[in-house]
């Protein structure tokens, strides 16, 4: 085992922390005004972190798994939002074109998707299926050249600002799960709705969607995979967007743990930093310690996915632990803070709210435990 990072990753974190230092001083009013950070995301496009992993003769930069957690972590410490633009695009939508499109679909929309000249979006989830995910109410019915898709989507992270959706929908009810595909829809398309933004309690400037098919034709070279590949897409898809989630949880839990400890070195009481109090030594020990551990869930599935072996364990493990601890060590962080931890201006409260969606989206809490439960009882 070597847990030293590499000098390449060690240069892409280094980026995206500096990157990220950008992104502080408008945090506040973008999660304020719930706007969308387009001129940053053009510039994370220039800076590949909208391709990281996808390979150069795609537009990609090539780089791998870790290299995207490393990326996810910088820039969830500042801004959370930006952080799930990315793991989104990169996780949902790029990765299951690379790994399962075929060349002319990887030519028209994997390509400028890289490159960052257009941005993706995942629409999985319905007001009837969100953890049940094989519960599909959308349909896509087959006409011959062309599927005919009818139905609603809710939650879809990048919906407003996406040009390229990846769609799920029912085209075999009868087969159930295995009577599901996968389409590529872009905006713009007739009887295709992006629905109005979700106003949310966190990741507020990372903008969230309903979208509504009625009579949408889609061409069936835009079908990803064999007829009823799209349920497995799905899961597939989602194990990689698991490490990404898990990423941004502990991105946001380490940039609470920054400002907590740097705050407590400063605020005095009873003559002395608050840092000297053993009160707040033991809460920032226990965040170290637990941080620590979902860094080091997070990096060994990323290593795992790399390696080309069996992540979905890995990645469910990852997410649940990230998460709960980004929830957790948010709300110590402001009570490190104290009254200030309540005030938007030190940033703790954010982050507090921010931690919340990442034990909910991309499989809930109970999720990760029924995925880890099963592949333990195998």
């Amino acid at each position: 085992m070597n847990f030293e990072l590499s000098e390449e990753h060690k240069m892409i974190r280094d980026a995206a922390r500096e990157f990220a230092q950008e992104l502080k001083a408008g945090a506040i009013e973008r999660d304020e005004s719930a706007k969308f950070p387009t001129d940053f995301v053009k510039q994370m496009g220039e800076l590949g972190f909208m391709g990281i992993m996808t390979p150069e003769i795609y537009g990609g930069a090539g780089m791998d798994t870790l290299a995207y957690v490393l990326v996810l972590e910088e820039i969830a410490k500042i801004d959370a939002s930006a952080a799930v633009i990315v793991s989104a695009h990169n996780s949902l939508v790029l990765y299951g074109l690379n790994a399962f499109g075929t060349e002319e679909q990887k030519q028209k929309y994997l390509v400028p998707l890289a490159k960052g000249e257009k941005l993706g979006a995942f629409a999985l989830s319905e007001p009837e299926a969100g953890s049940d995910a094989s519960s599909q109410h959308t349909t896509a019915e087959d006409k011959g050249d062309h599927y005919l898709l009818n139905g609603t989507k809710n939650w879809i992270t990048n919906g407003g600002h996406a040009d390229i959706y990846l769609v799920i929908a029912q085209t075999h009810p009868e087969k159930g799960h295995k009577g599901i595909n996968v389409l590529i829809v872009e905006k713009g398309l007739p009887g295709f709705t992006v629905g109005p933004k979700e106003n949310k309690l966190g990741i507020r400037s990372s903008d969230t969607h309903s979208l509504l098919f009625s009579d949408v034709q889609v061409p069936k070279e835009n079908r990803i995979g064999e007829d009823g590949f799209g349920f497995k897409f799905a899961m597939k898809t989602l194990d990689g967007g698991r490490i990404g989630i898990a990423a941004q949880a502990l991105g946001i839990a380490a940039g609470a743990y920054d400002l907590a400890l740097a705050y407590s070195k400063e605020r005095k009481t009873f003559g002395k930093p608050i840092s000297e109090h053993q009160a707040i030594q033991f809460k920032l020990a226990d965040m170290e310690v637990e941080i620590e551990a979902a860094r080091l869930l997070t990096y060994k599935a990323a290593w795992t996915k790399d390696q080309g072996l069996p992540y979905g364990k890995e990645a469910a493990m990852a997410k649940l632990h990230a998460s709960e601890v980004a929830m957790k060590h948010t709300v110590e962080a402001v009570q490190i803070h104290g009254g200030y931890g309540y005030v938007k201006e030190y940033h703790v409260e954010r982050l507090m709210r921010d931690a919340k969606i990442t034990q909910i989206y991309e499989g809930t809490s109970e999720i990760q435990r029924l995925v880890i439960a099963r592949e333990i009882l195998r």
